[in-house]
């Protein structure tokens, strides 16, 4: 799907074939249809490459340094292989910046207002925001995608895949129907589709929301079982008092709609936002196409819990490129088993943890293939 290119709504367009729309058999033909394009989605994961992770772990032992001296990144090496099934540098790079807005900021969770978010998609398109900057220093393309922005953007230069207008307010109902969850989820599946097509061999996840941080913790209490008061954060930054209130709504939000770990696109429709369906849609296409996905923040860690229940093996694909300051993130990694690259206290989301962390990615593959071996330079044991 190129930059200006509009997505038309259809669900699973996998592998360069399309599924159809219905026509005029109702609600429940649409429904099987979504479905099936799921499970068509789902079928082409499959867990990492076993036999090339042995090998890339024996090849590590033989390379001209001490044993485990170059620690997560010979564990990332590895991991990596078992991904591509090759030693070769996953380049080029690309990072979606998928963009919503949420009902749910009618609750005054932030003391942003929603037009911030249009606002920040020109920013983006005009190269000036951080993961612009940071993209353009590491060599990585930027691709944003409006999946549910409530204010327009016609005329930007970006996919434009709108699902709808933004979600609807989590604190009082479902925040997105369920044709609407899986479309969302379908725009990211076939941009990560596309994105691989095009040639790309690393993925990076970007978001912008107001109000996102909110049904993050929601997403995240969900999966992890933590409570509202561990995972809830001050978002773009709000006082003790406004933390308290948006901790509150979290609080009420999980207790009306009660969906259970197990139940993903419940979740979705419960919660959303739309641009977490679309990251989870994203990340299950980085791991069906066989491509590393490096997650930023706490809105990625929310989406990868959703794709992680959608299909266990999808974090065989997945790479932690940062530690968000926000509380739930670190309760989403350790549930997700992912050790970020990089702890500096970001909070900032649109890409830019998963934009810093990927030259350490590339760093570790690139040792794992390049390095001399003791035999290669004439060292005898």
């Amino acid at each position: 799907m190129r930059r200006s290119e509009r997505y038309d709504g259809t669900v699973g367009r996998t592998a360069g074939r399309e599924r159809t729309g219905t026509g005029g058999n109702g609600r429940e033909r649409m429904e099987d249809v979504m479905n099936g394009a799921l499970e068509e989605y789902l079928e082409r994961i499959a867990p990492g490459d076993s036999g090339a992770m042995r090998a890339a772990a024996e090849r590590h032992a033989q390379l001209t340094k001490p044993a485990g001296s170059l620690g997560v990144l010979e564990e990332l090496s590895v991991k990596v292989a078992g991904m591509t099934g090759t030693y070769a540098v996953p380049a080029p790079a690309v990072v979606a910046v998928f963009a919503a807005d949420h009902g749910v900021h009618a609750q005054n969770v932030s003391p942003w207002p929603q037009e911030v978010t249009a606002a920040m998609l020109a920013n983006f398109a005009g190269g000036g925001a951080a993961v612009n900057a940071f993209a353009k220093n590491n060599g990585v393309d930027v691709r944003v995608v409006d999946v549910g922005v409530a204010t327009p953007v016609e005329q930007l230069d970006i996919v434009h895949a709108k699902v709808r207008p933004g979600t609807r307010d989590l604190s009082r109902t479902d925040a997105l129907t369920e044709d609407e969850a899986h479309k969302a989820i379908a725009v990211g599946f076939d941009l990560a589709d596309q994105l691989v097509k095009d040639g790309y061999r690393c993925l990076l996840t970007g978001d912008m929301g107001i109000a996102n941080t909110t049904a993050s913790a929601a997403l995240i209490a969900t999966f992890t079982g933590a409570t509202a008061d561990a995972v809830t954060g001050r978002g773009t930054g709000i006082d003790d008092a406004a933390l308290a209130h948006k901790t509150a709504v979290v609080r009420d939000a999980l207790a009306l709609h009660a969906v259970p770990a197990t139940e993903p696109l419940k979740a979705l429709q419960a919660y959303g936002g739309l641009e977490h369906a679309a990251l989870a849609g994203y990340i299950l296409g980085a791991a069906a196409n066989r491509t590393p996905v490096i997650l930023d923040g706490v809105i990625a860690g929310a989406a990868a819990l959703v794709a992680q229940a959608f299909h266990p093996a999808v974090v065989d694909y997945c790479v932690a490129g940062h530690r968000s300051a926000e509380p739930g993130h670190a309760v989403a990694l350790k549930q997700l088993g992912l050790q970020p690259l990089v702890d500096l206290d970001l909070r900032l989301g649109e890409g830019t943890g998963a934009v810093l962390a990927y030259p350490i990615l590339t760093c570790a593959v690139r040792a794992l293939a390049e390095m001399a071996t003791f035999e290669d330079a004439g060292i005898t044991s």
